[in-house]
Parts: C-alpha cells; structure tokens; sequence
C-alpha cells in the first residue's frame, strides 16, 4: 500500500449534456472530484507538493463516451501537449465504458483481467441471459465471490446509508443537469433562429449570427452543430 487515494464512481445514468455529443458535464464532473480529492492532502498536515500521495478518478460508466475508441477503458494523465512527455503520474483519470463488454464477455475466463471481471460484474450481474458467464466470473475470485454474496443479501438499512453516501452527488447532478439544460435550450433557441434567418432570408450561417448578435466564443459551436446537420 503506497497511500494512493482512489475515488470510485458509477455513473448508471446519462448525464444531461450540450447538443454536439462530447459529454463535458461528465468529463467536467469526474475532473471536479479528482481535483477535490488530489487538494484535501492538504488538511492532513503534508507540506512538500512532491510527496503528496498520487490520487485517481476511476468512472464506470454505463453508456458510451468515447464511441471512436474501441477500447473500453480510457485513461488520461498530465503530459505535455506536443511531445507526450509525462509531467507528473500525480494524478490519473479513468473512464471505464461498461457499454463497451459485448466481446469481452465472450472470452474465457481464465483470459480476463481483474478489470474485464469486476466490469462483467457490473454490468451483468443483474441480466439473466448472462448468468452463467457471470457465475464463472464471481467463482473465479474470492472478492467477486463476496461481493456477489453482498449484491444478494443487501439489507434496506445498507440500501438507505448508501442513499446518504450518495445525497451530495445526487445534489450535484441535479443542478448540473439542470443548469445544462437550460443552456440547452437557449442554443436550441438559437439554432433555430440561425437556421429560419438563413431560410428565410438567405443568409450565411455567419451573417444570421451576426444579426443575433451572437458571441465568438459561442460561434464555433453552433457552426459544428449545423454543419453535423446538414
């Protein structure tokens, strides 16, 4: 044990998110947690940053967020822009995509990684058409073993202190989605008043802004959506 701090998440529902598909809340999210977590060392008395316990954000995600990457797993770290050289292992970010596991649950078992297991296990553990493959999974470790014996025999009181651990992210969520949602309809609103300026008066994409007055730093945005949509 080196002292690592990891924060675990399972993310089983979507996120409400902008119109272009790239899943910045979610992104955003699983950043703020890490950052949180990697700064609290801090209050435990640490005063040199270079000995400070690497920290990492592991999301299990249900849907896909990465659909060009075939892989399943998709780690990220600090490295330069160009080069790819490391600056620090300080702090890592994961994205476990469970949406991913059509083929990895064919394998055999004895060809799994502990991650291809615990994410099986995840995924499939409530699914009875995969039963027997998940069975094979939990045999063949004592902690997937335990933990399935956990995921039968959970207690409501277990259920509803889980629900308190849960509360403040919930709370977090909630406002997130929220908040993007009303962001979403404000570009929907746009896109619409775009698209009706150039139908009805044959304007470019970039006159119509201009007459909405809309801003730069929103501009590439909508230009990425209608062009998608055309």
């Amino acid at each position: 044990y080196d002292g690592s701090q990891i924060n675990l998440e399972m993310q089983a529902s979507h996120m409400v998110e902008d119109l272009d598909g790239q899943h910045r809340n979610l992104k955003g999210k699983s950043i703020y947690y890490l950052t949180d977590l990697h700064s609290s060392q801090s209050a435990k008395g640490l005063r040199r940053y270079d000995r400070l316990a690497r920290s990492y954000q592991i999301t299990f995600c249900s849907y896909t967020i990465f659909p060009g990457t075939p892989d399943y797993m998709n780690s990220f770290s600090l490295r330069h822009d160009t080069t790819g050289e490391q600056l620090s292992d300080a702090i890592s970010l994961t994205f476990v995509e469970l949406s991913k596991l059509s083929e990895i649950v064919k394998k055999p078992v004895g060809e799994m990684t502990a991650l291809d297991k615990w994410s099986v296990f995840f995924q499939y553990a409530p699914d009875p058409n995969y039963r027997e493959a998940v069975n094979k999974v939990i045999e063949s470790e004592e902690v997937l073993q335990v933990a399935g014996e956990l995921l039968m025999s959970i207690s409501q009181n277990e259920q509803e202190r889980a629900i308190f651990r849960s509360r403040k992210k919930f709370q977090t969520d909630l406002q997130s989605d929220l908040a993007t949602a009303e962001d979403r309809g404000r570009a929907e609103g746009i896109l619409m008043s775009i698209q009706n300026l150039m139908d009805g008066m044959g304007l470019t994409i970039e006159q119509a802004m201009n007459i909405l007055k809309v801003s730069e730093e929103d501009r590439s945005k909508y230009r990425s959506i209608m062009e998608s949509q055309s």
